[in-house]
């Protein structure tokens, strides 16, 4: 069975102002109920994840201070909002349910985080909304568990997974593959393993072709044998903050590139949201949730 990481807190813990495009947390469960993509046996509510587990992927320090509540304001204002014990929660839990969702993925090939995707979280800095990288330490959980080998995470938000590749930068186990647009946020980037950065305006064909030829070629050459794939809609020509012109279309023949590709190498896949900030929500709920289903329908029991 493909299960799907949620809780209540993905969706109710954040600042007034950070409310509506947070309401996808809420609703992407609710549309993929009502077109019958799922069931309520799909979705488990992950608990907070353990300490010595977030520690495989963030300095104790910084680790500290966030738990304590005393990141100095500085720091608190590059996160994009005030630090609380609500969004500590909310932070821990989308990491376990990343992981989770990744131990489940070995079974049934998919799982799903409908929150996730937190890549501008660093070592030791918060930046972008996100506290906590949730596939950055779930890629280190599964390699200190031994449950993988060597690992591909596929990002494909229009931000670059800037966290994402400074934590995992020395670990020669985990390849990190950013395509991104480049004079989009974050402007000061970190290495992956490879970046791919597009011009604005990026339209459907070239997207698409430069992930089919790339995409193939990292697999044929890391050999991986797990993926985390960061999913994120922000790529859409509706996006107020992506840059980039995909179509919804397009974002769909993105999803099933992926997707495919892990079907025809035999590898399982952990998917987490990303971003999403189209003026209309549904636009955003819509993207999401034809990953769910393009997943679901290649790869899902």
């Amino acid at each position: 069975m493909v299960k799907i990481a949620y809780h209540p807190c993905f969706a109710h813990s954040l600042p007034e102002g950070h409310r509506f495009p947070m309401l996808k947390y809420e609703l992407i469960p609710l549309q993929l109920l009502h077109e019958g993509i799922v069931s309520k046996d799909n979705f488990f509510e992950p608990d907070p994840l353990e300490e010595e587990f977030v520690l495989l992927a963030h300095q104790s320090a910084y680790w500290e201070q966030l738990k304590q509540l005393s990141l100095p304001p500085k720091e608190q204002r590059r996160i994009g909002f005030e630090l609380n014990e609500a969004l500590m929660e909310r932070e821990l839990r989308i990491a376990r349910g990343t992981i989770e969702g990744a131990e489940a993925a070995l079974k049934s090939g998919i799982a799903f985080n409908v929150a996730g995707g937190t890549h501008h979280a660093g070592s030791d800095w918060g930046e972008g909304f996100c506290l906590l990288n949730d596939q950055a330490i779930a890629s280190s959980y599964l390699l200190f568990k031994k449950l993988a080998r060597r690992i591909l995470i596929v990002d494909l938000d229009v931000h670059q997974g800037n966290g994402t590749a400074q934590i995992l930068a020395q670990e020669k186990r985990v390849f990190t593959f950013s395509m991104h647009g480049e004079k989009n946020f974050p402007f000061r980037k970190e290495v992956s393993d490879l970046d791919i950065g597009l011009q604005d305006g990026v339209r459907d064909d070239f997207y698409l072709s430069t992930l089919a030829k790339t995409l193939p070629e990292l697999i044929s050459v890391h050999k991986p044998d797990f993926v985390f794939y960061l999913a994120g809609v922000d790529v859409l020509e509706t996006d107020k903050l992506g840059k980039l012109s995909l179509s919804n279309a397009g974002c769909r023949e993105r999803d099933r590139l992926v997707f495919e590709a892990c079907v025809k190498y035999g590898l399982p896949v952990q998917v987490s949201m990303g971003g999403g900030y189209s003026p209309q929500i549904r636009d955003i709920v819509d993207a999401h949730c034809h990953t769910f289903k393009t997943g679901i329908a290649l790869i899902g029991d």
